[in-house]
C-alpha cells in the first residue's frame, strides 16, 4: 500500500472538513500548502446546475479573460494567409504558417497547445476537425481562436484568456494563476472568474447556476468556498 509523503501529511493538517470558507481565506491556505519547488497552478473547480426547465441539459463553453493573467504558458500557432505571417510573428506567435502549416496538421504534427486561424483559412482547415477537435485545437470563433485581428487574439491568449467547458456531470475547472501571484491578484481573478460564469446562466435554469466551488493547487488539497 502506498504511503502519503511527509509533505502531503503536513499539509493535511491544514484541511478544513464539512465547512465552507471565504475565497480570501482559501487562497491563503492554498498558497501555504504550495510547498513544492515549482510554481504550482492555483485552480478553481465549480459544480454548476445543468438542469434546464425545458430542453436538454445546459452546456457551458466559453472563455474568460482573467484580469491578472493565468500564468499558463501556451505554445501558440497561427494559421493565416501568407501576407499576415510577419504580423503574427511580431505579435508573439510561436508557430506561424499558411500552406506549410496545413501540411504539418494533415500529417498529425502538432507542436503547439493553441491554434488561432483567420476566417479565410477556416474553410481549408475544416476537414482536419476530426483530428484537431479531440485534442482541443480546433479554432472556434466563440473561443477567440478564429479572428481577423491576429494581434489582439495572440495577446489575449498569451496573457489571460482561459477556456472553460463543463463535463457531463456539471463540473468545470480552470487555473486562476500561480502560487507566485499575490493573494490580491488571485482573489481578483477568482471573483472575476465566478462572476463571468454566473453571467452565462440561461433564463430557463431555476435557482443558482453555481452549486459549489473549490480551490486547490497542483499538489495541494482543496477547500470548499461559499459562493453566494
Amino acid at each position: 500500500m502506498n504511503k502519503s509523503s511527509k509533505r502531503y501529511r503536513e499539509i493535511l493538517k491544514n484541511s478544513i472538513k464539512h465547512k465552507k470558507i471565504q475565497a480570501k481565506e482559501a487562497i491563503e491556505l492554498v498558497k501555504k500548502n504550495s510547498t513544492t519547488k515549482f510554481d504550482e497552478s492555483i485552480d478553481v473547480s465549480l459544480k454548476i446546475n445543468l438542469k434546464q426547465s425545458k430542453g436538454g441539459d445546459f452546456i457551458l463553453r466559453t472563455v474568460v479573460n482573467l484580469p491578472n493573467g493565468s500564468g499558463k504558458k501556451n505554445k501558440l500557432a497561427v494559421l493565416c494567409e501568407a501576407d499576415k505571417i510577419d504580423e503574427a510573428k511580431k505579435a508573439g506567435a510561436d508557430v506561424v504558417g499558411s500552406d506549410d502549416l496545413l501540411e504539418k496538421i494533415a500529417l498529425g504534427k502538432f507542436d503547439f497547445t493553441k491554434l488561432i486561424c483567420t476566417p479565410t483559412m477556416m474553410g481549408r482547415i475544416g476537414k482536419h476537425g476530426k483530428v484537431l477537435g479531440p485534442k482541443g485545437l480546433m479554432p472556434n470563433p466563440k473561443l477567440g481562436t478564429v479572428a481577423t485581428d491576429i494581434i489582439k487574439a495572440i495577446k489575449d491568449i498569451k496573457t489571460g484568456l482561459v477556456e472553460i467547458r463543463n463535463d457531463k456531470d456539471g463540473n468545470l475547472s480552470s487555473t486562476i494563476g500561480r502560487k507566485s501571484f499575490s493573494n490580491e491578484k488571485l482573489l481578483e481573478n477568482y471573483n472575476y472568474f465566478v462572476e463571468s460564469v454566473k453571467k452565462e446562466k440561461p433564463e430557463n435554469i431555476k435557482g443558482e447556476l453555481i452549486k459549489g466551488a473549490f480551490l486547490t493547487s497542483t499538489m495541494g488539497i482543496s477547500y470548499k468556498i461559499g459562493v453566494k
